[in-house]
């Protein structure tokens, strides 16, 4: 923890919510989407490999003609998670990008997605959020080609992503199997440090480094494992996103509690009360579907917490990754903490 650094602007102050703890709820949206399919197109030439039926981190087609190389799309965005506008920017492009590595992609190309309050906020600070996004892009190696804003009350930024993948080596949450185990590339505590942040001021450096780091690593890693299942955990939560991969493989995932990572200070945020609605509905969501054993409140609070640029969650060991449990054949939850 440092000292609040001085700041004309805090621009979590002009947020509802912070990082993917402004998502629409996991419980609504289910709701929102139940019915709708994705019809395979007449006549067309690039199947859909992966759409909306188990809820993946990104949509997947086969290019025409090119049957050995896939197209991977997605797209995030959210409010102000940090004060500092070029780290926002930096969080939400990491964030953006995660997706295409949690489908075992590589991201080839990015546009920009930004809401600005025109009246409020000085445009001096979109230019340095736009600027922190560029500089993770070209970390990654990804193009950025412009893309779109409209003003708006609220500050949001993210962006669409296009990469590309071997629709033979997709990582996807559906293809977990009994047996294997599961490794988390991340620590989680991210959401309760941010909420501590809005509420406070406080400046975490480590939740920052977490939230910029690339997820391009782990996704080479696992794939260089033989991994084919994996999701990465952000705004629903481990438990929520453990649940969702649960589902579409139709196993049980079983969890070690002890041997999931966490961030220094995530727990005394949590004790101190730094919790976020979003984190409290991801657990209201998941507990009909989780055994939780003796697990303390605390705890459960942690496992749930609202994930911004988190971490890979796979289904396989990833070298330097925590093995954090196992999936079993299904049970009566589709999550177990033990």
């Amino acid at each position: 923890m440092t000292p609040t650094r001085q700041a004309t602007v805090r621009l979590t102050q002009f947020a509802h919510g912070g990082g993917c703890a402004c998502k629409i709820p996991p419980g609504e949206l289910e709701e929102v989407v139940s019915g709708l399919t994705v019809p395979q197109l007449a006549g067309g030439d690039t199947p859909l490999l992966v759409g909306l039926s188990t809820g993946d981190d990104a949509a997947v087609v086969t290019l025409p003609g090119r049957p050995d190389t896939a197209m991977v799309c997605t797209a995030d965005f959210f409010t102000p998670v940090v004060d500092d506008p070029y780290d926002w920017g930096r969080i939400a492009a990491a964030n953006a990008l995660s997706d295409v590595y949690a489908m075992g992609g590589r991201p080839v190309l990015a546009v920009n997605l930004l809401a600005w309050p025109r009246d409020r906020l000085p445009f001096d600070l979109a230019r340095e959020v736009l600027r922190g996004g560029l500089d993770i892009a070209t970390e990654a190696g990804c193009h950025v080609g412009g893309g779109h804003s409209v003003d708006d009350p609220e500050p949001k930024y993210g962006m669409a992503v296009t990469g590309i993948a071997d629709p033979g080596r997709l990582l996807r949450n559906d293809a977990g199997r009994p047996g294997t185990p599961l490794s988390l590339t991340k620590p989680l505590g991210l959401g309760v440090l941010n909420n501590r942040h809005k509420v406070t001021g406080e400046r975490f450096e480590q939740a920052v480094a977490t939230m910029t780091a690339l997820n391009r690593e782990a996704s080479e890693a696992a794939l260089a494992a033989g991994a084919t299942c994996a999701t990465d955990v952000t705004g629903f939560g481990f438990l929520g996103h453990l649940h969702k991969l649960a589902k579409a493989s139709g196993v049980t995932a079983v969890v070690d509690t002890a041997a999931v990572p966490y961030l220094d200070g995530a727990r005394e945020a949590v004790r101190d009360g730094f919790v976020s609605g979003g984190t409290r509905r991801n657990l209201e969501w998941v507990a009909p579907h989780t055994e939780f054993g003796t697990t303390d409140a605390d705890t459960r609070l942690l496992l749930a917490d609202a994930q911004t640029s988190g971490g890979l969650l796979v289904a396989g060991e990833v070298p330097g990754a925590p093995v954090v449990g196992e999936l079993v054949p299904r049970g009566s939850h589709t999550v177990v903490l033990r």
